[in-house]
């Protein structure tokens, strides 16, 4: 369709044509690129790590971009999401709770993301039923084809629109053959059509097997699945393999023959230590260029500011590789079983580890497992603990226990929203002898609810949700162990996901049992971190705030880099004090 041709279709909707191109105001077609991602064979290939890489790379060069995650499922949002079915819920500033490949773009560009890089089969339909309803369709019978594929490339461009970007890339969750983003694969294959050439770049990931038993490297799933692909009008520029190992010269000849793509643009993406190493390993097989390419944007490109940037990413990545010192940090939660349920935790802790020279290692710990009479067997040969945010009453007991256990026997602990909940609920219990302390999430009629909703949020509750989101500024307390960690800062910005807070009534006895309050929000009594005097705890910190999604490669998060730091101190002493001669070492 010819771009006139485009523009006209917007304003005659009626039952004379079959065109429904909805347009945002100053959209101009063929003027904002797209890179499509999709996935095949199977889920939870890396989609996201590799839309974030190719995404970063073209960032680099001096290009603008806008990523979004397009999600089959009728959810609005990840609010509601199990952790075990869809791994961790990601929470942008401006409070979406969101697919954690959200967290990984934001991570790799260094950028926040908004709710318009977030959407969802939900939010499409939400949007044609209540656009019916007012007529917005002028009589038409509403259909799959155009007006749900229409409102679907109207999104697209409408974030382009707001972000200004000149490359928006898209990835579709899930994989090809999958009933609920068949119609997002309709969508932005109109979406080609529509913009014209050199406007889409196709990207598929696919995985290629090697079954233990027959030792060799198998492509039929992929080859069928791209076959598939093609029969839906998606022929793809660029394949991507991933697999274990490296994906052997056999098999991508078989695939790039299959596809009818150039055996340069079919390459290995296998497993490798670290997501960030990613965009270099585009790099290295000319990928990059082949986006450039197909896309026609090889003048665009600002090669002194890719220069740069590659420049800085190197340092991370020497500094990663050379990473030595061994220190252990145990994350107790209820979620263990499932790595990706702290996803962004996992990397917060590589940030830190890395910015401090340190090769973290990670034990999981179950709380439901945990009791005071064996927290020393569970803790033991951990320099740092972590007790993450979560919600409900499994594993509650077992978490108290353990940051008992690390309170007394003076562990570096961080925790994050319900770890600083607990927290509280322990210190009231053991050090101010509020006995039958908790939260009333577990006890609605305990003796001291320490932990309660506040009034402010129980007024919201009738309106369809009670949960505070997003950022909010946070007012730090001078001289606090918080004040150092974010260099004198005397207010910071952390991002919330919790409806449970300190009861205002208790604030006075727990600080006057030792505890500080060394963050606050700005406007209301809500305590946002915690922390115990360092002449008692080396360091012991919370947060009511998830630190771990505002964290990145280049800049980790302040309190994971105080763990981090006082873990390889606590390491040392350990170390020292097991061994002969201790004094000889130097430790204090």
């Amino acid at each position: 369709m010819h771009a006139d041709d485009l523009l006209a279709s917007v304003s005659d909707v009626s039952d004379e044509t079959e065109f429904y191109t909805p347009m945002p105001a100053n959209y101009k077609p063929g003027q904002t690129k797209y890179v499509v991602v999709f996935g095949t064979v199977m889920s939870g290939l890396g989609k996201g790590i590799f839309s974030s890489s190719m995404a970063k790379i073209m960032k680099d060069k001096g290009l603008s971009v806008a990523p979004v995650k397009l999600e089959g499922y009728l959810n609005r949002d990840s609010g509601t999401l199990n952790p075990y079915r869809h791994g961790e819920v990601f929470v942008l500033d401006d409070g979406m709770e969101c697919d954690m490949d959200l967290g990984t773009y934001e991570r790799m560009l260094n950028q926040n993301l908004t709710r318009l890089n977030f959407c969802t089969s939900g939010q499409i339909f939400s949007q044609v039923l209540e656009k019916e309803r007012r007529g917005g369709y002028l009589g038409r019978d509403v259909q799959m084809i155009p007006h749900v594929t229409g409102e679907v490339k109207n999104r697209l461009r409408e974030l382009a629109v707001q972000s200004g970007a000149d490359v928006v890339f898209v990835e579709i969750g899930g994989t090809v053959g999958d009933y609920e983003n068949a119609y997002f694969i309709e969508a932005v294959r109109e979406l080609s059509y529509e913009e014209g050439p050199n406007s889409c770049c196709f990207v598929v990931l696919t995985y290629v097997v090697e079954p233990p038993t027959l030792g060799e490297q198998k492509s039929k799933p992929a080859q069928l699945n791209l076959q598939r692909l093609g029969g839906m009008g998606i022929h793809p520029h660029i394949i991507a393999c991933r697999a274990h190992n490296r994906v052997t010269r056999k098999v991508r000849e078989k695939l790039a023959l299959y596809a009818n793509v150039p055996m340069a643009s079919v390459f290995s993406m296998h497993d490798c230590d670290s997501v960030y190493l990613i965009p270099d390993m585009l790099r290295d097989a000319g990928i990059d260029a082949d986006v450039l390419r197909v896309l026609a944007l090889e003048d665009a490109v600002d090669a002194e500011a890719d220069r740069q940037a590659r420049e800085e990413w190197s340092g991370y990545i020497s500094s990663f590789r050379e990473a030595s010192t061994p220190v252990t940090i145990g994350i107790t939660g209820k979620y263990t079983s499932l790595r990706d349920s702290y996803a962004s935790i996992i990397q917060s802790l590589e940030h830190a580890g890395t910015q401090l020279g340190a090769r973290v290692n990670i034990e999981w710990i179950d709380s439901a497992e945990v009791r005071d009479d064996n927290a020393a067997d569970c803790f033991r040969g951990i320099h740092g603990i972590i007790v993450p945010g979560g919600f409900g009453t499994r594993g509650v007991e077992g978490k108290i226990s353990c940051i008992k256990h690390v309170r007394e026997n003076r562990i570096p602990y961080l925790g994050l929203c319900y770890g600083f909940q607990i927290a509280v609920i322990e210190y009231a219990r053991n050090v101010c002898g509020l006995g039958g302390a908790n939260t009333t999430e577990i006890a609605a009629a305990c003796d001291h609810p320490v932990i309660d909703i506040l009034p402010e949020q129980k007024k919201i509750e009738g309106l369809g949700g009670n949960m505070r989101l997003g950022g909010h500024d946070v007012a730090v307390t001078p001289n606090t162990m918080l004040s150092r960690l974010y260099d004198g800062a005397e207010k910071i910005r952390l991002r919330f996901r919790h409806r449970y807070e300190v009861d205002p009534r208790y604030i006075e006895q727990l600080e006057a049992g030792g505890m500080i309050f060394s963050g606050r929000a700005c406007h209301q009594p809500i305590m946002q971190v915690l922390e115990l005097p360092t002449d008692v705890h080396p360091c012991f910190i919370a947060t009511q705030a998830h630190a771990e999604l505002t964290s990145r490669p280049l800049s980790p998060d302040p309190m994971f880099l105080g763990l981090v730091r006082a873990a390889l101190a606590y390491s040392g002493a350990a170390a020292c004090a097991s061994a002969d001669g201790a004094t000889a070492c130097g430790c204090s």
